[in-house]
């Protein structure tokens, strides 16, 4: 199978983790641009939990509301992909994210993670979201934190 090369990277596969917010939409469309360089497929993500945000701030439980969630990872949340003639796939799993995106990178053999940043307010956490602090410290291959524009 050919690998693009972006940055003197070989870049097949890239694993991109989508949870419907402004930020991972800017993650999608990251990865896009760098699958678009490389000829590498992308491999949506989203990790589905016990509570999910479906419209902005509000939480509902995830299990009635899944197949609503579902639509909106294969529509809304994913959207930049389509249309692309880029090699796509989407993965919903239930788990909790950091671990989900790690494991399906691992199982997919993906060159590059791709997740958004996430504020969530914690001192520790300050610069990055919790998710994206666990997939750049668990992660084996290379991870691109997209920041917000």
């Amino acid at each position: 199978m050919w690998c693009g090369i972006v940055g003197g990277m070989a870049i097949d596969r890239i694993v991109v983790g989508v949870d419907g917010s402004m930020n991972s939409l800017q993650a999608v469309e990251f990865a896009a641009e760098m699958a678009a360089a490389a000829d590498a497929e992308v491999v949506a993500v989203h990790a589905l939990g016990l509570l999910e945000h479906i419209d902005g701030d509000e939480v509902v439980p995830a299990y009635p509301n899944r197949h609503e969630i579902e639509r909106r990872f294969h529509s809304d949340w994913t959207a930049p992909l389509d249309g692309t003639g880029l090699r796509v796939r989407r993965i919903l799993r239930d788990g909790e994210a950091s671990s989900v995106v790690l494991a399906v990178a691992e199982e997919e053999s993906a060159d590059l993670i791709v997740v958004g940043k996430r504020g969530l307010g914690n001192v520790t956490l300050q610069l990055l979201g919790s998710t994206s602090t666990k997939v750049s410290l668990g992660s084996k291959v290379p991870v691109v934190v997209v920041p917000m524009r």
